[in-house]
């Protein structure tokens, strides 16, 4: 029997979602069958996915499968523990070599998850008598470990260095230790981080730079090392550079690169790293599979700024706007989140599965569809979907809110 005050819970949670539905602001699970590429089977209809991280398409890439049965057959199901019992194997140091040669950094280790990882980031290298300079729009994954460090914590406004520069100098100097914390590339609006110019500043204010990575890795760079190839920096300038495997690496988990005393202090200090069973080998080795590939195939680099290229100037011509960096991730502002899902809604009906982002992701009046793109599109599959949004681009905002 469920007690009397269970259920009024119960009913709390039941009015909770009413009101979530009201607003156009409760989500549901989709399901895709078979692997993730550029046209899936979603709930039981064939439709083109725009709305994956797959970004090279490497999902379902056959080394990276070969890789990881080989390992599940020579290696196991399972790391068994945490990396502190019995959980390191030689995988995990494979990985982590292969990693740190790929960022062109000294040391790398690795994390379960992005989101893992962000959280040890700031709950590690800041606490009580520390600062965190944030953007504005960093990932949830940033704010919630921002939350959880009990160091102060400063917001700057989106990309605005004057604007970080000014909390810098009203901060002072009364701090144990200063971390400047920023997205590289945007998850939401798919631009870049003015990192020179963040850099910079953080010399000045003996700040370390802490960069995400997650959109960056395998997507920017001449090959596809991310935000510091593209911008002609590296670990030194960077002095922290997170990542994710399960976006353009077609794999799974995160990896956090810089200097051997950093990548030591967090295997001694980071709880989210210390008290969590490790990563399985065969995911392990799809990794350091997708390494090799991504240096194989940089033609899948080439191709996915290309399609990116194109399918911004479809939409400008449109007369919608869209920004210029060169990302996969397009966000097309709609703006009320009713209005958004309608669009979203509408897509799917012709076999276009774009999904619509609402606040608390976004803020308040800049509902958009988020389109991002995969090197296994074809160039006829965008003009497929520029021609739908030909369609409804009057349902979409001509300027930002």
């Amino acid at each position: 029997m469920i007690s009397g005050e269970g259920k009024s819970a119960l009913a709390g949670l039941r009015e909770e979602l009413r009101q979530l539905d009201a607003n156009s602001r409760r989500r549901f699970l989709r399901t895709v069958a078979g692997p993730q590429r550029a046209r899936v089977v979603l709930d039981g209809r064939p439709v083109l996915l725009l709305c994956s991280n797959n970004y090279l398409g490497l999902a379902e890439h056959p080394d990276l499968a070969r890789a990881a049965a080989r390992a599940l057959g020579k290696e196991g199901c399972s790391a068994g523990a945490s990396r502190l019992i019995s959980g390191t194997m030689s995988a995990h140091r494979a990985l982590e070599e292969d990693l740190a040669a790929f960022k062109k950094a000294p040391a790398a280790l690795v994390f379960n998850s992005g989101y893992v990882a962000n959280l040890a980031l700031m709950t590690t290298l800041a606490g009580a008598g520390d600062v965190i300079y944030s953007d504005a729009l960093n990932h949830a994954s940033i704010v919630d470990g921002c939350r959880l460090s009990q160091a102060r914590l400063e917001i700057y406004r989106h990309r605005d260095v004057d604007h970080l520069a000014s909390r810098l100098r009203e901060g002072g100097r009364n701090f144990r230790r200063r971390l400047i914390v920023t997205d590289s590339v945007f998850s939401m609006d798919g631009d870049l981080a003015p990192l020179p110019e963040i850099v910079s500043l953080a010399r000045q204010y003996d700040a370390l730079v802490v960069v995400d990575d997650a959109h960056a890795t395998g997507v920017i760079g001449e090959t596809g090392r991310g935000s510091a190839e593209y911008f002609g920096l590296d670990w030194r300038d960077i002095d922290v550079q997170m990542g994710t495997l399960g976006k353009a690496l077609g794999s799974f988990g995160a990896y956090v690169a810089g200097a051997p005393e950093l990548i030591d202090y967090l295997v001694n200090r980071a709880r989210s790293f210390i008290y969590t069973t490790a990563l399985p080998p065969a995911v392990l080795a799809a990794s350091r599979e997708a390494l090799k590939v991504v240096d194989r195939e940089l033609e899948r680099i080439a191709k996915l700024a290309l399609l990116g290229s194109r399918f911004r100037s479809g939409l400008r011509d449109l007369g919608l706007p869209v920004g210029e960096d060169p990302t996969p991730i397009i966000p097309v502002l709609v703006g009320p989140a009713e209005k958004t899902m309608a669009l979203s809604a509408w897509f799917l009906e012709r076999g276009v599965f774009i999904q619509g982002i609402r606040p608390p992701t976004v803020p308040e009046g800049s509902s958009r569809l988020r389109v991002t793109l995969s090197a296994d599109l074809e160039f006829a599959d965008l003009d497929l979907v520029l021609a739908l949004f030909a369609e409804r681009r009057r349902d979409f905002l001509r300027k930002k809110p």
